[in-house]
This record gives C-alpha cells, structure tokens and sequence, in this order.
C-alpha cells in the first residue's frame, strides 16, 4: 500500500467521522431533511426546521441549542450556512456529504428495519411509497 493511498484512506474515515457525528443528534438531522426538501439557494426558518413533527420541544430552548451548539457544528464542516436575524440556515459547501446519506436511506426504506422507521414519518413515507411500486 502507498503512503499517498494510506492518507486517502485516512482523510475518507475522518470525513465519514465527521459526517456521521454531525447526524449524531436529531435537530441536525431534521435541519437537513427540511433542506433537502427546500430548493438549493433557499434558507429555512429555525428553529421549527430542526424539530421533529411528532416530538414536542419547547422552541426557545431549540433555538438556544441551535444557536450555542448545533449550527455552529455543521457550518464549522461547511454542511451549512447561518444567520441569525432572522434565524435561518442554508444548504453550505459541503451539504451534499450529508444529503447522500438520507438519499440512501430514503430509497432503501422498505429493507430498514422497522426500530429505525416506525415514528419517522419521512421513512415511514417512503416505504409506503416504495411497497406501492414494488
């Protein structure tokens, strides 16, 4: 194995590192879903873009996670931008690191198990919409 292979090798699992840990909470997680399904050059509002439909959180204390702990996350790894008057996000340099993680979640629903879907109203969605083709 060449040094040059052993450092691509290296820099693939720290980006795979920082991936999957920036997914690692469910405001995060929610934050990109809503971009996904918002157009390119579009921002959305936070904080109701990072809160999960089905579980009730107290918006100002979302913000304050937001604003302290979650943006500053993602943007600090380029997956998005930020504003804060208004509170806003917007799909950043490298969002696309994270879109293809939920696109191949979103399109392999139906073989998830059902501990990682039922309740999740997107995945739910799209294994109904997938045993509706198949």
């Amino acid at each position: 194995m060449t040094f040059e292979h052993s450092e691509n090798g290296k820099q693939v699992s720290e980006s795979w590192d920082t991936v999957f840990k920036s997914l690692s909470v469910e405001p995060r997680r929610q934050l990109i879903v809503s971009l996904l399904d918002t157009p390119p050059d579009q921002s959305v509002p936070l904080p109701e873009s990072a809160a999960m439909p089905n579980i009730p959180l107290d918006p100002e204390e979302l913000r304050v996670e937001l604003y302290h702990i979650h943006l500053p996350i993602l943007a600090e790894n380029g997956f998005i931008t930020w504003e804060t008057d208004p509170l806003v996000a917007s799909r950043g340099p490298r969002f696309n690191e994270l879109a293809v993680v939920f696109d191949a979640l979103h399109s392999e629903a139906a073989n998830i198990p059902d501990s990682l879907v039922i309740g999740c109203q997107r995945l739910e969605h799209e294994r109904q919409r997938s045993v509706g083709r198949g």
